[in-house]
């Protein structure tokens, strides 16, 4: 078949080798349950704790603003880039307040 791609055929994207792996580290990731409220259809909301970094992009005709967030139960390496605009929006209580007293 034309397009569809089997196992083990020579090709730039294929993948080489497929078989067990080396496990150089294994990291233990223990969530308390307190801390997780699961909803009836098995998920959950991850909060924001704190804003570890910002960056601003620039493009052709606007400036795209970023924020480095860390996320509650999750380590630094688990730290996403989120668009700033929508995570004011949605957890504002994160951000420091921009008014200074007089």
């Amino acid at each position: 078949m034309k397009g569809v791609m089997r196992f083990g055929k020579k090709g730039k994207l294929s993948p080489r080798y497929v078989g067990p792996y080396k496990i150089f580290r294994w990291i233990a990731s223990i969530v308390p349950l307190e801390s997780v409220a699961v909803k009836d259809s098995l998920t959950y909301e991850e909060e924001p704790s704190e804003i570890l970094d910002h960056k601003v992009r620039r493009l052709r005709n606007r400036e795209d603003t970023s924020v480095k967030v860390l996320w509650r139960s999750q380590y630094v390496d688990g730290a996403t880039w989120e668009a700033e605009a929508a995570m004011k929006s949605k957890y504002p209580h994160i951000f420091p307040s921009d008014s200074t007293p007089a």
